[in-house]
């Protein structure tokens, strides 16, 4: 609504200044008022079209250009002023009128091309941007496709833990959209899962979401999406986040953060000690005679000797040792109460036992 309301101001004010234009043309009969009206109107809705039809303008952009063109201006009258004295004594006033345009018209157009060249290099010059970048946190977060479908980054950002703003490239939810349209059901699953957990970020109150349109010269001609990933949050100075470990690796070689869920997933599990008892389902055989595994709420896997006797059973062990791998936390321990087992005395239903005579005579046994 205040867009409309400067858009009509601006048309107000420049008919005003058209008419008045009109009326001194037209008293000096210098040119025809009516065309000189005309024109000046055709040049205000020109600009105002202009104006519509880019709705999303970049700030760097923009500030690119004015600035380069009062910088552009400031030299060149620089320029002008230590050089009058020698052209207005050889050369004739128009020649020299000629020749300050043209060195106006030069120096805008380097000091113009060479801060679009370099406008994320100057962003001080305009502090305005860079307090509003602080608003919501220091460093942006970049998603990936991986991170994105896995889900948990929307319950992270919803305990509001995270204040800064996540980014989703336009190749990232262009990736997700191809995965959701596969033939194959797994992948579309995926997709479509991902899509959703974008949906639910967008949605959840506190969590700023951008979907990242703008061109950074970097990535012309790039077609992995993991180095696109690296040099976006390069570009943005921001922050990558990820489940993938090559990714991982990737960002780190080049000098970018990343911030791995799987890492925060294993720093957020409760710590257990040595010494400590816990409980837990043992629901498989281990891959040492005699053990048996089982898993916490959170997937910590749980190793217990002499456990293969109670798969299927819940029970109470006491820790003996914790071991931090890649893939996690494993926890091993024993079992408090000893496991029954094959006893000696008690060899019926022990495996490979046979019934068979009791003396080496070969009659039966009396009952």
């Amino acid at each position: 609504m205040l867009l409309i309301l400067i858009r009509a101001t601006f048309i107000l004010v420049v008919a005003s200044l058209g008419v008045r234009l009109a009326k001194i043309v037209g008293e000096n009969e210098l040119a025809n008022p009516y065309l000189v009206f005309v024109g000046v109107m055709i040049a205000a809705i020109g600009i105002v079209v202009a104006d519509l039809l880019t709705p999303r303008k970049r700030i760097q952009t923009i500030s690119a250009l004015y600035f380069g063109v009062i910088v552009g201006v400031f030299l060149s009258n620089l320029i002008n002023d230590a050089i009058q004295p020698a052209m207005q004594l050889y050369l004739h006033q128009k020649v020299h009128m000629a020749i300050s345009s043209v060195l106006m018209i030069l120096m805008c157009y380097i000091c113009v091309s060479t801060l679009l060249q370099t406008k994320d290099d100057f962003r001080f010059i305009i502090p305005y941007v860079e307090f509003s970048k602080e608003v919501k946190g220091s460093r942006p977060l970049v998603l990936d496709t991986s991170v994105v479908i896995d889900g948990r980054i929307a319950d992270v950002a919803e305990t509001r833990v995270i204040d800064q703003p996540m980014v989703v490239p336009r190749f990232v939810l262009q990736e997700l959209q191809n995965i959701a349209d596969s033939s194959d059901k797994l992948r579309r699953n995926r997709g479509r899962r991902g899509l959703d957990i974008l949906n639910r970020l967008q949605k959840s109150p506190g969590v700023e979401v951008r979907i990242h349109d703008g061109e950074v010269p970097e990535l012309a001609g790039i077609r992995e999406v993991d180095q696109k990933l690296v040099i976006l949050a390069k570009h943005l100075g921001g922050k990558v986040v990820t489940n993938d470990y090559n990714l991982n690796k990737i960002a780190k070689l080049q000098g970018v953060e990343v911030i791995n869920l799987n890492d925060l997933a294993n720093a957020m599990k409760p710590i257990v000690l040595p010494g400590e008892g816990i409980q837990v389902k043992l629901i498989k055989r281990g891959e040492e005679q005699g053990q048996g595994v089982g898993y916490l709420d959170d997937g910590t896997m749980v190793v217990a000797e002499q456990g293969s006797f109670h798969i299927g059973e819940i029970v109470r062990i006491t820790v003996t040792s914790v071991l931090q791998t890649s893939a996690g936390r494993m926890i091993f321990g024993r079992i408090d109460a000893p496991g029954p087992g094959p006893r000696a005395g008690n060899l019926v239903n022990a495996p490979g036992h046979h019934e068979g005579p009791s003396h080496a005579s070969g009659r039966p046994q009396n009952s």
